[in-house]
């Protein structure tokens, strides 16, 4: 296991080889064809310290932790910029019920995707919920319902939750549903056929006729499904590229034959090359994927396939094959998925070089020192100066950056005073732990003249003068005949005219906006965290570990103001009579 360290000593690069001279060499080879940006890395090499291991397996299971220890900035580290979405079936529940989550838990549920959009795994959703009859009420509801729903009198659902539905019946059905959604649908069209022949022959005509009408249903969702191999197996096809910017990796997701989807993971620049791009990625990614299939198809093979395999084997619990084809179909899903990431890289690519020339002419309209690579706006929110907080969102290269959001509770400022609370941020965020992240090339406060004047000031104090442009962004007044917000900048009179180019304009206050958003979102949380503190202190029988137990259990006071008795209740620590006095006190405080 090799470290690169810079002239700092800061390690920039972990990587693993049976072979240091072979590797280090490979880089050296390919200085000449190397993009600028990964030339200007591997001159910033100052140290390589290394580290040896008795096996392969010891080498990945050291470089994995020293990776997570040091957190270099050329490795490749999967981080997905969302959430993406997938449906959740509770088996545990008598009666499992489908819902759209965005974080996979370990709670005994079955998870499902993820999906590429949310419009996709709603389609899903609405697809099952036509042809399949699941509950659709949460637990909660299913607790409390007294009678059938709107979704069982127009015969979408059985109503488990105030009839009698055989346990066995509903199970068979979600059985079914699972099928379908683990992609094997043609299967499943198998089993409803026979069911239906059976029922036909049985004289149970009515039956027959559902069953029909559900394998109708789900012929057509397989007519809309692109079959792309003939042996009907589940496999993901994995490939990348790269540019002078970043690298991307391509996955499409086939099961039982039919091509389900596709994601593409975005990456910095790093040293790796393809197959150690491909090799890290399967091992980040599958880590934590809810499904792993017995054959993975890749552009180019990791040097340590051998080492992967068995790290997929041990994921998965049976033998994975990772192959790079040569010839016949396969060769066809390998062509696809390269189609897939040129298409992908040129997309972004594009959108890169606007974004850039628009920070361009904004550095030249704003006669900024530096390119304003990275931007930070701040903004301030509190209710006649209570729940004061302060956000600060970061826009890298024209784009929203919310990793690097951060979010300030007001400490030292009592009161509706603004300017003091932008004092506070502002220092706090150049000094203490906020000041590790990098600097920005631009700051923008939410303010006009005043809040910029604060600025500065705050700035000139800690020595960081001339560092970074400062600007200030204020709403308009159409009473004064305003038409737009007004840019100010540090020692200019008058605010700065954009003439034609309106869109740098609309981008300033797009920042603003997203910093006015979130800075508005935390403070309504932690007033609402406040006020639902309040009303159950005045509560007697309320005490600290029954207040938590709520606020956990209902979030909002408005979810606890208007539950049940009986809803009361199922809150651990709240018994009857304890529920009857809570219920009785807020109806009393929210009454005029």
């Amino acid at each position: 296991v090799y470290l690169m360290r810079d002239s700092d000593n800061e390690v920039i690069y972990v990587g693993k080889a049976r072979s240091l001279k072979k590797r280090l060499g490979s880089y050296l080879s390919r200085a000449g064809r190397l993009d600028i940006k990964t030339e200007v890395l591997i001159r910033r090499i100052a140290n390589i310290e290394t580290i040896v291991t008795s096996s392969e397996k010891e080498a990945l299971i050291l470089e994995s932790n020293l990776i997570k220890r040091h957190r270099p900035r050329y490795n490749v580290d999967l981080k997905d910029d969302k959430r993406y979405p997938l449906l959740r079936l509770d088996i545990i529940h008598p009666y499992p019920r489908l819902s759209i989550v965005r974080k996979p838990k370990k709670d005994g549920a079955l998870y499902f995707g993820p999906y590429a959009s949310a419009h996709a795994v709603r389609q899903t959703l609405k697809v099952i919920n036509k042809t399949f009859l699941l509950r659709k009420c949460t637990d909660r509801e299913f607790k409390t319902r007294t009678r059938p729903c709107l979704h069982c009198q127009m015969q979408g659902c059985l109503a488990p939750c105030c009839r009698d539905v055989d346990r066995e019946t509903y199970a068979r059905m979600v059985q079914e549903v699972v099928l379908f959604l683990k992609g094997q649908t043609p299967l499943l069209i198998g089993q409803i056929k026979k069911e239906m022949r059976n029922a036909a022959d049985n004289q149970n005509f009515e039956q027959a006729a559902r069953l029909r009408d559900k394998m109708f249903a789900l012929e057509k969702t397989v007519e809309k499904q692109v079959a792309v191999s003939t042996d009907f197996k589940d496999r993901d096809v994995i490939t990348c590229a790269r540019t002078a910017d970043f690298s991307l990796v391509t996955m499409l997701f086939v099961r039982s034959g039919f091509l389900q989807g596709s994601r593409t993971f975005t990456f910095s620049a790093t040293i790796a090359d393809d197959g150690e791009l491909i090799a890290t990625f399967m091992r980040q990614y599958y880590a934590k994927a809810q499904f792993v299939p017995k054959e993975i198809l890749v552009s180019t093979l990791p040097e340590d396939t051998d080492l992967v395999e068995e790290r997929l084997h041990e994921l998965k619990g049976t033998k994975v094959h990772i192959r790079k084809p040569l010839r016949g179909a396969k060769t066809r899903l390998i062509a696809m998925a390269n189609q897939n990431v040129i298409k992908e890289v040129k997309e972004r690519s594009e959108n890169l070089s606007s974004r850039m020339a628009l920070i361009q002419r904004l550095q030249k309209r704003l006669q900024l020192m530096r390119l304003p690579r990275r931007i930070e706006c701040f903004d301030n929110s509190n209710l006649a100066g209570t729940s004061s907080v302060a956000s600060m969102v970061v826009f890298s290269e024209g784009k929203p950056n919310k990793g690097a959001y951060r979010l300030f509770r007001i400490r030292d400022v009592s009161g509706p005073d603004d300017y003091a609370m932008m004092h506070e941020v502002l220092r706090r965020r150049f000094t203490g732990s906020a000041s590790s992240a990098a600097p920005p090339d631009l700051l923008i406060v939410d303010g006009g003249k005043g809040q910029l004047n604060i600025a500065h000031a705050v700035i000139d104090n800690l020595g960081l003068t001339n560092q970074f442009d400062i600007i200030g962004i204020a709403k308009k007044d159409p009473d004064r005949g305003e038409t737009d917000d007004r840019i100010y900048k540090y020692g200019r009179a008058n605010p700065i005219n954009f003439g034609r180019e309106g869109d740098l304009l609309l981008f300033i206050q797009h920042i603003r906006d997203e910093a006015h958003r979130s800075a508005i979102t935390y403070h309504r949380r932690k007033r609402g965290k406040r006020a639902l503190r309040s009303s159950l202190d005045l509560i007697p029988g309320v005490g600290k570990k029954r207040k938590t137990a709520l606020i956990k259990h209902f979030k909002t006071i408005k979810r606890v103001r208007d539950a049940t008795v009986e809803e009361l209740i199922a809150v651990p620590g709240i018994h009857r009579k304890l529920a009857e006095t809570i219920r009785e006190s807020l109806q009393e405080s929210s009454s005029p």
